[in-house]
């Protein structure tokens, strides 16, 4: 039940000061692998940050389901493949004893554990991993290790209500105390403290007016949560797919891609693959960047075609977002439609930029709905948004948007 509380200047400043002190609290993180090196290497990643701490490092999902209320961790980093109970038998226990547990699926890139992890997240895991298949990759793996405590990190003070702020730019405590009285709103049922939040200082937000011409693309960006973001938009949008293509860029490795491509055919009832070198970009087709490969397009003989291109990372992504929207900025001007699903960082935010400077427009993803509101939020501050819109509203606009309607 919807709690509603007006507060005292007192109470308002005791409630403030308990948020100040959460915030300066480390993120509590349970990591469950069989593997010992992972276990005992992960383990000194974590403790090395300032705002991680380990509170339990253990072999199988009963070991994480039997200490889970002793440990009482926020993020559980959760492999697929263990002994006793595995990484999917264990994600549905878990999550019932704790249903606002932040669980994070950790997996080698193999067929079989892509389609496993990709499955997690429907079933609630907040994000995935990829680990490398050797002990000597994940030890020099340094994609490995920063993906791994940026996801903790977002995705625990996303748990907690709050976005993550870099230390140098955080607030002081005393800029998080009221100076007058404020209503709490929507206590959640554990009663944890996170749900009792002072307000949180924010640049303003300023929505660009919709550009006149009528979209002809459709470009997705996403990151942290983007395949249930995908999967609920691509469901509802089959008009606007069958006389548009439709180019998704989303964060993830080779083999998750071509299991994602499979899984958007199904959802959405429309052929979607990973796009290949060269090939024309037509309508009624869905293009998804490979894994481990940037997707541009070009114009070739009056023909827009897929460009895969292998260069380096960008925004510490491959694929990158970036690259899509800057290329399609070049190619189709104001036919673009582009829009920013949850993730994090800023990936995307320079190519919207060119998208809007070209006369397309600019969707984005709003907070409440978003894993992690980063790349959305980026974008939105940077004033490139025409419209910062629910998950569950976005696909409605889109279909409106290519119908012709401004509003």
């Amino acid at each position: 039940m919807s709690v509603v509380a007006a507060v005292t200047p007192s109470v308002a400043q005791g409630v403030a000061q308990g948020v100040a002190l959460l915030a300066q609290q480390p993120i509590r993180v349970m990591i469950v692998d069989d593997a010992v090196v992972v276990r005992g290497l992960v383990s000194r990643w974590v403790d090395a940050e300032p705002d991680l701490k380990i509170v339990a490092s253990l072999r199988t999902g009963q070991d994480a389901l039997d200490e889970l209320e002793r440990t009482d961790p926020e993020v559980v980093l959760l492999d697929v493949e263990m002994p006793v109970l595995d990484g999917m038998a264990a994600l549905p226990l878990l999550l019932q004893k704790r249903p606002n547990l932040a669980i994070i699926m950790v997996s080698t890139v193999t067929r079989r554990n892509a389609e496993v992890t990709l499955k997690a997240l429907t079933l609630g895991a907040a994000d995935y991993v990829p680990k490398p298949e050797t002990n000597h990759e994940v030890t020099t793996s340094e994609t490995f290790r920063h993906d791994l405590i940026e996801k903790i990190r977002h995705i625990g003070w996303r748990r907690r209500g709050r976005k993550y702020v870099p230390p140098t730019s955080r607030q002081p405590a005393s800029a998080l105390r009221p100076q007058k009285p404020f209503t709490v709103e929507g206590l959640v049922a554990d009663g944890n403290v996170h749900a009792l939040q002072a307000p949180q200082p924010q640049s303003e937000i300023k929505l660009r007016a919709f550009a006149p011409a009528i979209p002809r693309v459709l470009l997705i960006g996403a990151s942290t949560g983007g395949p249930q973001a995908l999967s609920t938009i691509l469901a509802a949008i089959g008009r606007v797919i069958d006389r548009a293509p439709v180019l998704i860029t989303q964060h993830m490795p080779p083999t998750f891609t071509t299991i994602l491509s499979e899984h958007l055919t199904r959802i959405s009832g429309r052929p979607a693959c990973e796009a290949v070198e060269g090939e024309p970009i037509l309508a009624g087709k869905i293009y998804v960047a490979p894994g481990g490969r940037h997707l541009r397009v070009a114009r070739v003989n009056g023909t827009a075609v897929a460009r895969i291109d292998n260069g380096p990372a960008i925004n510490f992504c491959k694929p990158a977002v970036d690259p899509l929207f800057a290329s399609a900025a070049k190619v189709w001007g104001s036919w673009n439609l582009a829009v920013i699903l949850t993730g994090m960082g800023a990936d995307g935010t320079e190519g919207a930029g060119e998208i809007v400077a070209a006369g397309g427009n600019v969707l984005a993803q709003d907070e409440a709905s978003s894993v992690v509101w980063g790349m959305p939020g980026a974008v939105a501050h940077a004033g490139h948004c025409a419209a910062i819109l629910p998950l569950d509203r976005i696909a409605g606009k889109i279909t409106r948007l290519f119908c012709g309607d401004r509003q």
